[in-house]
């Protein structure tokens, strides 16, 4: 058991460098270094320790941290507000006309500003669109296809 304390040590500082990041890197070095730490125990050459831990950091950085970033995607986060509205259907509740600069449709339970994809297009109250894009404050929309 001589290298068993710098194994100990290695576990403490990946866990408290692991806390201080999210880049799911040093975490890895806890298994390897248990699996050091227990050849350690069994008596095994220092030879052997390193390259186990090197071969199961290497394995949980690869393996591990791939499969767990689709989980964990930076930059995916779900779409909130005014982005989740895109795609959505809406009611024509005042006739669109983009030419005239009238319409409003509801979505959600709020009534916007709404306008044709095309200006030659115009949407009666009642009818269902869809929408493709939101321009300032107006839902911009097109019929749905069925």
């Amino acid at each position: 058991m001589v290298y068993g304390w710098i194994w100990i040590a290695v576990i403490v500082l990946a866990v408290i460098v692991e806390a201080l990041t999210d880049q799911l890197i040093s975490i890895w070095f806890v298994p390897a270094a248990i699996a050091a730490t227990v050849l350690d125990f069994a008596g095994v050459d220092i030879i052997w320790q390193l390259l186990v831990f090197f071969l199961v950091a290497l394995l949980g950085i690869v393996v591990g941290r791939s499969a767990l970033a689709k989980y964990l995607k930076p930059g995916k986060e779900a779409k909130t507000n005014i982005e989740a509205i895109v795609g959505e259907r809406c009611v024509v509740t005042e006739k669109i006309n983009n030419l005239a600069g009238s319409g409003q449709a509801k979505v959600r339970g709020q009534v916007w500003s709404a306008r044709s994809v095309t200006d030659d297009v115009t949407f009666e109250p009642g009818e269902i669109l869809n929408i493709v894009a939101i321009e300032g404050v107006k839902l911009i929309c097109k019929k749905n296809k069925l």
